[in-house]
Parts: C-alpha cells; structure tokens; sequence
C-alpha cells in the first residue's frame, strides 16, 4: 500500500489573503480523494516532527532558531514571497519530518513508495536562507537523512516542479552521492538552473540541469525526462529516489506553466517508478513543492498517486 503522510497542522501556516501557497490546496486535495474513494486506497500515516538536529543535516542551527524566533515574537517576511507565520515554525518542522516518517515505515517495509502532502514546500530553501515559499529544504533533509540513518549511499532527487530547485542544488552542488536531477522552465524564477550548472570539485556531473522553454510541449518535456531518466540516472544507480513532486507544471497552473497535461504526471511517477524498481526496490518518497491551481491541483495528485498505487 502506498503511505500518504499528511496532518492537520499543515493547514496552520498562515500565508495571508491572496497568496498562491495556502491552505486550500491541501483542503481541496483532501475533499476530492475522499470524495472519490481514492484516500481508501491510501494508508495514511501522520507526520512526526524532525528534531533540530535532523532539520541541521542541512540548515545551520543559527537558520533554525532564527525561524522559530520570527514565529514566537509575532511572525514576519523572509522575503517578499515568503511568510512566517505564528504557526509556521511548528508547522514547518512536520513537513520536514513527514518524508522522514516516510522513509522510517519504506525501509521497515511497510510501504514500498510514499506521497507526504505537505506545506510549506522547499526546493527554493537554501541552506542559510529561506526564499520562494519555502522554510527548510524537505526534500534535502530527507536525502541526507536516508545516508546518515540507513547508511545508504547514492540518493537521487527528481524535481519536476515548475521552478528550479536552487536550494536543493546548493545543498548537494559538490556531493557526489546525492544526483540531483531538476526539469524546469528558464529563464524563469529563481533565475538558475542553466545546462552548465552541474555541480562542483567532487560533485561535477552530479546535477542535471534541463531548462525548458515556455512553449515546450509535453511531448518534448516527458521525451527529455525519459531521457535522463534512462541513461543519468540508470547509470547513478540510486538505491533511494526522493522526488520534489511540483504540480506547477501543470498547463492551466496560476504562476507556471508549462504544458503538462494531468495524466502526465501519471506517466512521470511511472517512469521514475521503472527505474526505481530495477536499482532500489522501487523506494520512493515523494513530497509536494508548487501547484496552484485549486480546482486542478487535486486531479494531477490523483494521477501522482494512482502511479505509485501500482507498486
């Protein structure tokens, strides 16, 4: 049975009247898997909470108290896009600990694969500085967190959200046992991702960068996805995947945009699904970045999740 990791506190982070990252695409993500039985099918499991020395495999203790400190004394801005709010810090240390939980029930082996609905998102969280929404780096912690608690080695991050990863790339720029593999619309926000930028010293060749023109069509974009997917990441040989499952690339999204088509994102999860089957025993832990479009954003999850509920 695939996990579904999500709790209540997530809808606490509050980011304000009109922000595109708010409560209500996890409320109508709820509303519809419940309202179409798929959530039967889920085993749902709710998130514990990462420590601060788990949060600290990619943030510097200095980062986390100051979050926790903006949260305690009222709230605030990091920067123009992204809120702190009185709940954010509480809220944030969940969404960082749900892929954890995630990855503690896969290699018990009560689970094979995992979705964690979770906000705040947080590719764009950089080691020292939150930015785009996001406050800790979840996917990053997961990643770090698979090699220093299980001892494996050679994790892959699939991002396929809308918007380049830049903080997961700076957390894994000169590691070369973290393959970090990001698809995204350029020049775009956070204005990186460019081919040339794959990775430094030990770590050259280890970030995938494929910058995407706007008028991509889905055709080309799941070509190009296959592609590494196929010859990059095979050879890696990852013995855990962990995707940023950004919806945002979704044609209809509010701020992104590409083309993609909801069932595309069926045939992505299934893609990533072969390879994670033939080089890791099929562990995969997703976690949701961007996607904006509430009416949507449900539907393109359900093909997310109906993939991984092939396993």
């Amino acid at each position: 049975m695939t996990l579904f990791i999500y709790d209540e506190i997530f809808l606490k982070h509050d980011t304000g009247f009109g922000h595109p990252e708010n409560s209500r695409r996890l409320e109508n993500t709820l509303r519809y898997l419940k309202e179409n039985h798929l959530w039967e099918q889920l085993r749902v499991e709710n998130p514990r909470a990462a420590s601060m020395q788990e949060i600290g495999l990619i943030h510097p203790q200095t980062y986390i108290e100051a979050i926790k400190q903006i949260a305690d004394t009222g709230g605030g801005w990091l920067d123009s896009d992204t809120v702190v709010s009185t709940a954010s810090y509480d809220v944030a240390v969940h969404a960082a600990g749900a892929p954890l939980t995630a990855i503690d029930l896969i290699m018990k082996g009560e689970g094979k694969n995992a979705f964690c609905l979770v906000r705040p998102p947080g590719h764009h969280a950089i080691p020292s500085r939150g930015m785009g929404f996001c406050l800790f780096n979840n996917v990053a912690i997961a990643a770090k967190y698979i090699q220093s608690r299980y001892q494996l080695e050679k994790i892959c991050i699939v991002d396929w959200d809308v918007h380049h990863g830049n903080g997961t790339q700076d957390a894994f720029y000169r590691d070369p046992t973290v393959l970090y593999f990001s698809m995204h619309r350029y020049p775009f926000y956070p204005g990186s991702g460019r081919k040339e930028e794959d990775g430094q010293g030990k770590g050259k060749g280890f970030t995938i960068n494929m910058p995407l023109p706007a008028d991509t069509t889905s055709q080309e974009y799941i070509a190009a996805f296959l592609d590494i997917m196929e010859h990059r990441v095979n050879q890696f040989a990852p013995e855990f995947i962990v995707i940023s499952a950004g919806f945002d690339t979704y044609r209809k999204d509010t701020i992104g945009g590409l083309n993609l088509d909801i069932q595309d994102f069926r045939t992505l999860t299934e893609i990533v699904m072969k390879h994670a089957d033939r080089c890791c025993g099929g562990r995969i832990v997703s976690c949701l970045e961007g996607g904006y479009n509430l009416s949507d954003l449900p539907l393109c999850i359900e093909a997310h999740l109906k993939a991984l509920l092939q396993a």
